[in-house]
């Protein structure tokens, strides 16, 4: 999407604040940067009306601390005003690398320390702001979005109890089942889907790929992620098959059923790259036993493709995957915690999500649609489109003898 002046038909709702904590400071670090630099290029006739005060500016981050008391209590603290902002609040509830002291004992953090520094930000923000959005990538406690016993609802009560707190707007990122938005359904909640940066990671890092349904296929790991799978396929004109989990319901390993066999649906994968796609690799052992699976009907190259590499047994797993032709191309965002260690591996995409989080929030600040950004049909369609010509113009010429 070119950097336009769409969004200056409309004031801005308050001053752009954003508060990145510190799970999210790399990320957060970059949007600002994006902000800063598109606002400073601007040009429009009421640059200097009163109504776009403070509009350009050298940063918009604002400056927070969460420090902690020996017994890891902590306390959120903003170290400026925010009255009349609209604040833009992102965190990453999967951060394991942040840690704190506990009684002389170090302890990392968990998506419940992460949360509760949240709430702790919004409660040192005392009603003062105009608005405020909270992005959090990884919804939290998202996995556990209903009741299959006596359980409790995590994900529900953390939305109800944002909103609860002032929170306006909660956008999320590939929800993990978006109809958890019940529980909050008369306020604003935004479930983004990273397909457009996905298709530009690997367009960008592979350049021999035929975009056709008889060279490349769509494949939905489970039953559960076909919405996503069906619309993939559909943008780029693609076949689509899925697998259904077959689970043993009599046991429970490690917290969930574990899988007895993987059944296939769908029509040939012989000779087809074909990408795999996910909410997140958790263990990364179902996407192993799909793309093992796939490759004994003949697959060709396989991509496994999910917007959050949480990779909690390590990467191990997948570089034995990579060096027995398993796998060919892991594709993750950076809207979770990466280690160097996978942002080293040569089999490895980054998606950078930061110019799209960007967008998303100079869009809001300005009250203006963001229907273009959650549905990027037209930008995926541009860019493949350059694809294929540059495909044809590498093409060598071909000579026929009469």
């Amino acid at each position: 999407m070119p950097n336009d002046e769409r969004n200056l038909e409309t004031l801005p709702d308050g001053f752009l604040g954003l508060i990145p904590l510190e799970s999210c400071r790399e990320l957060g670090q970059k949007v600002d940067q994006y902000l800063v630099g598109w606002r400073q290029k601007r040009q429009h006739m009421h640059k200097h009306d009163f109504a776009f005060k403070n509009y350009v500016m050298d940063s918009y981050l604002i400056e927070t601390a969460v420090p902690r008391f020996g017994t890891g209590e902590a306390k959120g603290i903003i170290k400026q005003s925010v009255r009349g902002h609209d604040l833009y609040l992102m965190v990453d509830v999967t951060n394991y690398s942040l840690t704190y002291t506990v009684c002389g004992n170090e302890n990392h953090m968990s998506p419940d320390d992460h949360f509760a520094d949240l709430k702790r930000i919004i409660a040192a923000v005392g009603g003062k702001a105009r608005r405020i959005t909270v992005i959090i990538p990884f919804l939290y406690e998202s996995r556990q979005h209903r009741r299959t016993a006596r359980e409790s609802l995590d994900c529900a009560l953390a939305l109800q109890e944002l909103i609860a707190m002032g929170v306006d707007n909660i956008i999320t990122f590939d929800a993990h089942d978006p109809r958890v938005q019940n529980a909050i359904p008369l306020k604003s909640f935004e479930t983004v889907q990273p397909v457009y940066q996905f298709i530009k990671g690997i367009l960008n890092n592979v350049k021999d790929l035929q975009i056709d349904s008889e060279h490349m296929m769509i494949i939905s790991p489970d039953e559960g992620g076909t919405n996503r799978a069906i619309y993939l396929a559909n943008v780029l004109g693609l076949d689509m098959g899925m697998f259904y989990k077959r689970r043993d319901f009599s046991k429970i390993v490690d917290g969930r059923n574990p899988i007895v066999a993987h059944e296939f649906l769908g029509s040939s994968v012989e000779g087809k790259d074909v990408i795999i796609i996910d909410d997140m690799i958790s263990s990364g052992e179902s996407m192993i036993d799909v793309a093992t699976e796939l490759k004994k009907r003949k697959a060709k190259r396989i991509f496994v493709v999910a917007t959050f590499g949480l990779f909690t047994n390590g990467l191990d797993c997948f570089d034995l995957a990579v060096e027995d032709g398993i796998i060919y191309k892991v594709v993750t965002t950076n809207l979770t915690y990466q280690t160097p260690e996978l942002l080293s591996k040569p089999y490895y995409i980054n998606c950078d999500m930061s110019k799209y989080i960007a967008y998303i929030i100079d869009t809001l600040n300005h009250d203006s649609s963001i229907s273009d950004l959650l549905n990027p049909y037209d930008r995926i369609h541009r860019f493949v489109s350059r694809y294929k010509e540059e495909q044809e113009q590498k093409r060598p010429l071909r000579f026929f003898s009469k």
